[in-house]
């Protein structure tokens, strides 16, 4: 089992601090400005919207095959992506257009470079297991699963893809935005000195329902599938699928990831209707890291019309900084326990885009290398560890969520595999396993 230490987090985290060189004769089929190839595993829309971040993001990329367990979400994103400002680099013949819950493997066996790896995230250890068994690079959407036994999956492979020097760029966007990227230098650096808490806070006013019906020709799995984000196994609740960029966020500026926590949760507004699924609708965690210092983490999906913030605070001895990522909005503000106060805009290029052009960058030895797999695997056990304390109402040890025998994924795959929904946690009831 992985052990976690403040300079393992470090490394990962801080992937700018040193350069490597690529074995580009194993790893790629060529340097500079010859095309590299990538493979998109996952069409929905995160999958299709990543398509054209790469592109814009890099000149010498092209796509070149495609996979989903829906043909009518495949030709989507193909048709979507052929029509946009990059169609020409859009090169996806009939035989590179894999479907069924076995297309990944097929697209993995095909002449890449690179995959992007975008499905719902229950698939992603056993989709990132296999990219790094065929020796690929990977972009791969967060969070890095659903429950502990498999995100443990995703970190054996993780450990793996460095060994190899595969660069792993993970769709936690914080870490490509250079603003937040300068902050985190300078927290780190003793700007606010040391720290002594912080807050971290996802809280919408548009919740995320990917169906507002069930077709009666669907059956059960096939149906969890187009409603994924509602269901538990799938999507990991919002806490780990949405607020895992916060998490991430927080355990950057902390250093490490937290040692325990308890949390809280339920379901405010949904009903009992099928199309909520058996996730919560909010979510509020205390987390305790090794120094000491407490973490408060708020995150919620309500209807439109509700108060929203997106937002990173810390508080250091000599001061604060707060963080805003997104819209027009975005900034970033010091304030100084001697009245200094500064605000920093937004800065180069949008964080989705950015992400691309660093992993090229890695990829290609041109830029510092780049794995995050480890570190975001860490942030996404923390989002699991939120979520089980808030479930069971119980204190939760990050001891205790990295031996965790908890399961969520199914033994076998098919469009009609009956499924029943388990029931919404009750704290005092729900057993942390």
């Amino acid at each position: 089992m992985h052990h976690f230490t403040r300079r393992s987090f470090l490394k990962a985290s801080t992937a700018a601090g040193t350069a490597f060189t690529i074995v580009k004769p194993e790893l790629v089929r060529g340097a500079g400005k010859e095309k590299l190839k990538f493979g998109l595993v996952g069409c929905g829309g995160r999958g299709t919207a990543a398509i054209d971040n790469a592109l814009e993001g890099n000149d010498n990329l092209e796509l070149v095959a495609l996979a989903d367990v829906f043909e009518d979400h495949l030709e989507a994103c193909l048709r979507t992506s052929k029509e946009g400002k990059y169609a020409d680099r859009v090169k996806v013949d009939p035989e590179h257009r894999f479907v069924g819950f076995d297309a990944y493997k097929k697209l993995l066996a095909s002449d890449i470079d690179i995959v992007f790896l975008c499905t719902p995230p229950g698939y992603r250890p056993l989709h990132f297991e296999a990219a790094v068994e065929a020796r690929k690079h990977i972009f791969t959407e967060k969070p890095f699963g659903t429950d502990p036994v498999n995100v443990r999956r995703f970190m054996a492979a993780a450990r793996k893809s460095e060994e190899l020097k595969l660069t792993v760029k993970s769709g936690a966007q914080r870490r490509s935005q250079i603003e937040y990227k300068e902050m985190l230098e300078r927290v780190r650096n003793g700007g606010i000195g040391d720290i002594a808490a912080a807050y971290v806070s996802w809280e919408v006013a548009s919740p995320v329902i990917l169906q507002k019906a069930r077709d009666p020709k669907w059956g059960d799995m096939e149906w969890q599938h187009r409603a994924w984000y509602s269901f538990l196994w799938i999507c990991g609740d919002m806490i780990v699928e949405q607020h895992v960029h916060s998490l991430d966020s927080g355990n950057m500026l902390m250093g490490a990831h937290p040692v325990e926590c308890v949390s809280s949760g339920g379901r405010a507004w949904k009903t009992g209707d099928e199309i909520y699924g058996n996730i919560y609708d909010h979510f509020c965690t205390d987390y305790i890291y090794p120094n000491g210092a407490h973490a408060t983490s708020r995150c919620r999906q309500y209807p439109k019309g509700t108060a929203a913030a997106v937002k990173e605070t810390v508080a250091g001895t000599k001061g604060s900084v707060s963080f805003v990522p997104y819209g027009s909005d975005n900034h970033v503000i010091w304030t100084m326990h001697n009245g200094e106060k500064t605000v920093v805009g937004a800065k180069g290029l949008a964080p989705y885009v950015q992400e691309h052009v660093d992993m090229m960058n890695s990829i290609l030895g041109s830029g510092p290398y780049i794995n995050e797999g480890m570190a975001v695997a860490e942030s996404t056990m923390t989002a699991i560890m939120g979520r089980e304390s808030a479930y069971s109402g119980q204190k939760i040890t990050w001891d205790m969520i990295m031996k965790s025998n908890q399961n969520l994924m199914p033994s076998a795959f098919d469009y009609k595999k009956q499924m029943n929904v388990p029931a919404i946690p009750v704290p005092g009831v729900y057993k942390f396993v």
